[in-house]
């Protein structure tokens, strides 16, 4: 899933320093419950021959039934599926929009068994004649054993197959179902999107599988090594388009338009992806099409994808030196999406922000992520797609080698920006952050401690996503990365289609190493990071040189000059060290003490991104008072830096970096108070209030601009901040002006935003976290964040549904400054 779950700079900002603790665990899993409780009333459905998967029949206490274990038998393998969708873009007689299905499945025995269990959730299937949920033949002139009955473990999600015989090893099998289930806004599964256009409200059909809700579209033996070839086809009304893995081969010119699409190369289920929509496309040979809002793809926003795309999969093709496996690379920006994006084979879905960039009003920030997501999400197609985790405990393996690999995928697509670098900020730091943390885990575990779908969730963390890259990073290093790509190439040449363990990975990787001397196998030495949580400390006597450990540390300079990165790494460090209390908190902020002498970007962001765990513990103290004042003289030298260097801000700074440490001058000048900061940032957004068709605030300022203006200002400065978020048709413009509506200081600005943020009409699903969250980051708001919350506690957990992606973002947000006994009984007392 790209760059994993989706964060943005503010909000990354706003959660840096925190972790969740017991308390935070227990109150995330009583919101699953609560959810999973509500989920499981039933609704009847009169007249028809109908029977849902929410009212199953129920074992009444645990048993070692096979359906009552949520991993599936190893008795059947699945081929192939046939599967015909219907998505209705109308509301039906009863006011809601449904899909309805066709489902084969052809299956082999590899053990004798007269059970069958396939996974379904939430759908709604037509009873046979024998009144049975489905009908299951014999292939090759296989007779197949008549069915007993069938049921619906919901627990466990599976529809249960109980047969008068057993099937027989070695044999094939079909087994056939018609159903029909919501295409409800819960952005899983097969899902409804809405947009409008030219004031007409438009409805797109789409999905999110990973990691297990494929179950939710048709009935499927959902698990990665479950690997099947699929063949779909998609009823859509005239006038709509129908994407899927494959390519289209036919279209049926009817009433209803019938796409049929060629077979899926041989895949995980959590791979499927097809829409239906409206939208329109651009395209550039061979087969790469990028897709979205007909506006959006007008007006040229499509445009920074499509231009990249082709030399990044050539410079994948050339990484891996292995094809790019597939016919064609569709591409689709989704109004309504969860994560960042999803890696599905051949058709990667994505927020609008993640594969959108408008050079006129997009930054360098919105640029940035749109190129590392994209390279994401096009190394997964080799790695992860064509070879696949056999089951998700390796997730980290996965995610976080396509996290390492986007930067050097970004790094040729954009060889002048030295991003590689910021993979020490973005990756390392934030993985040392959260794995000094009690409650961070070790990157791989048992398959056995990662069963439910909630667990699996669970996994997509930052831990998965950046320690995973880190440590990915460290192996390339030492082995070099001709070794590491040779390595990776037979990895990919000897498991094609198939799944593997992380070992897989590391036996290819010491096969190919014949120059480097290790001190032990990579297998060893890997395991000791990979295994256990948290990183090694080493202490070195600087007057003997001798240390404590077998790492050995080196630090290179240039005279007496210490590397910009190092300057960086030696604050992070030291933060770590003192949140751990290996050294003591004024030992860490001495670290930036030098700071008014330093001008490079990488530094400044290192302490920024530390510091800000003091103006969240302090803003409400005696203490804040001094923090801005010592602050305020190690910034002052930075904003006057600043200020020549742009000709006083009329102009952009030269270099790349410096492009983003501008942004980090201004916004800790007016932090802490610097003189002429807020002034500066009020007369931009007054000059555009003026001109709302004109903008005259720096694309790269945007998000601090904003923030502070509407922090100065009052009603005025914010119903023209909303009003400009209701005629955004740029997302990465409207989660701009979306963060900056947080930062007024009226309460009662602050209150009517709460309640926009639960109303879908007003602010996407996907974004309510978002708004929630900046709103607590705000002194004022965020003890009305805390009683509204509590207040629609009721409404906020029945009414939206994303599981840890929503419910963990918003916890960790809501209860970030609460470091007391008092908030400690508060937060238990829900």
């Amino acid at each position: 899933m790209g760059k994993g779950f989706y964060i943005s700079k503010p909000l990354g900002i706003v959660l840096f320093g925190l972790g969740a603790g017991a308390v935070l665990t227990i109150f995330a899993l009583s919101v699953v419950y609560a959810q999973e409780k509500w989920k499981n009333e039933v609704n009847a459905i009169d007249g028809t021959r109908m029977v849902t998967t929410a009212a199953p029949h129920r074992t009444s206490a645990p048993s070692n039934e096979p359906w009552d274990k949520y991993r599936l038998p190893d008795a059947l393998l699945p081929e192939y599926y046939n599967v015909t969708l219907w998505p209705r873009l109308v509301l039906d007689e009863r006011g809601m929009y449904i899909f309805t299905g066709k489902s084969g499945v052809a299956f082999t025995c590899m053990k004798e068994t007269n059970l069958i269990l396939i996974h379904s959730n939430e759908l709604n299937f037509t009873l046979t004649s024998e009144m049975h949920h489905a009908k299951l033949t014999g292939l090759g002139g296989t007779s197949a054993p008549a069915i007993l009955k069938t049921w619906f473990q919901t627990q466990t999600q599976f529809m249960v197959i109980q047969l008068k015989g057993k099937l027989q090893v070695g044999k094939s099998y079909w087994l056939y179902t018609e159903f029909h289930g919501e295409l409800s806004d819960d952005l899983g599964g097969f899902y409804r999107s809405e947009y409008t256009e030219n004031g007409v409200k438009k409805v797109v059909a789409t999905t999110q599988m990973q990691p297990t809700a494929a179950r939710n579209a048709f009935p499927c033996f959902d698990e990665p090594s479950m690997k099947a070839i699929f063949h779909l086809t998609l009823l859509h009304p005239r006038g709509t388009v129908a994407l899927s893995n494959g390519m289209d081969i036919t279209i049926d010119n009817q009433e209803v338009l019938q796409t049929r699409f060629e077979p899926t190369q041989k895949m995980s289920t959590y791979l499927l992806a097809f829409v239906v929509s409206e939208f329109t496309n651009i395209r550039s040979p061979p087969e790469i099409r990028i897709w979205g809002r007909r506006e959006a793809i007008e007006t040229g926003q499509g445009d920074y994808a499509l231009n990249v795309t082709f030399p990044i999969l050539k410079y994948f093709e050339n990484y891996y030196n292995t094809t790019y496996p597939l016919s064609k690379s569709d591409q689709i920006a989704l109004p309504d999406f969860a994560a960042g994006a999803m890696e599905n084979w051949g058709l990667v879905t994505y927020r609008e922000l993640s594969l959108f960039y408008d050079p006129n009003v997009s930054s360098n920030e919105d640029k940035e992520w749109v190129v590392t997501v994209i390279t994401h999400e096009l190394a997964h197609m080799w790695f992860g797609n064509l070879v696949t985790m056999r089951w998700w405990n390796d997730l980290w393996l996965n995610e976080g080698f396509a996290n390492y690999v986007s930067y050097l995928g970004a790094d040729y697509a954009e060889p002048t920006w030295n991003i590689k670098d910021l993979m020490v900020l973005q990756q390392v730091q934030r993985a040392f952050e959260v794995d000094a943390l009690v409650s961070s885990h070790p990157l791989s575990s048992q398959e056995d401690e990662v069963i439910t779908p909630d667990q699996i969730d669970q996994l997509f963390d930052t831990i998965t996503y950046s320690k995973g890259a880190a440590i990915l990073r460290m192996l390339s290093e030492f082995l070099t990365e001709s070794i590491f790509a040779n390595g990776l190439h037979n990895y990919l040449h000897e498991y094609a289609y198939n799944n593997t363990v992380y070992t897989d990975l590391w036996k290819k990787l010491q096969e190919v190493n014949s120059s480097i001397q290790l001190p032990a196998s990579i297998n060893e030495i890997m395991n000791r990071w990979i295994l256990q949580m948290g990183f090694p400390v080493v202490t070195i006597d600087t007057r003997t040189g001798i240390m404590n450990g077998l790492w050995l540390i080196m630090i290179p300079r240039t005279g007496n000059v210490i590397p910009v990165l190092n300057r960086g790494q030696i604050i992070d460090d030291a933060f770590n060290l003192a949140r751990a209390q290996i050294i003591n908190i004024t030992l860490a902020l001495r670290t930036t003490k030098y700071l008014y002498k330093e001008k490079e970007y990488i530094p400044w962001e290192s302490a920024i991104r530390n510091l800000q765990y003091f103006f969240l513990m302090f803003d409400r103290t005696e203490v804040y008072g001094p923090l801005q004042t010592y602050l305020r003289g190690e910034v002052q030298p930075l904003f006057d830096h600043f200020k020549v260097i742009t000709s006083n801000w009329t102009q952009k700074p030269p270099r790349y970096m410096d492009q983003y440490n501008q942004i980090n001058a201004i916004s800790m000048a007016c932090k802490t108070g610097v003189k002429g900061c807020s002034e500066l940032t009020r007369m931009w957004y007054r000059q555009w209030m003026k001109n709302p068709d004109t903008s005259p605030i720096p694309s790269n300022l945007k998000v601090t601009v904003y923030c502070n203006a509407i922090a100065a200002g009052g009603v005025e400065e914010w119903d023209f901040g909303w009003q400009m978020f209701k005629n955004s048709t740029i997302a990465a413009e409207a989660e701009k002006l979306l963060y900056g509506l947080s930062c007024t200081k009226e309460p009662w600005l602050l209150n009517r935003y709460l309640e926009y943020s639960i109303d879908p009409n007003l602010i996407r699903k996907q974004d309510i976290t978002y708004a929630i969250v900046y709103i607590a980051d705000n002194v004022i708001g965020q003890p009305l964040v805390w009683d509204f919350f509590r207040a629609n506690w009721e409404y906020i957990t029945k009414n939206f549904e994303d599981g840890p992606f929503f419910f963990g973002g918003l916890i960790k947000g809501i209860t970030k400054k609460f470091s007391t006994e008092f908030e400690l009984q508060q937060v238990c007392a829900i």
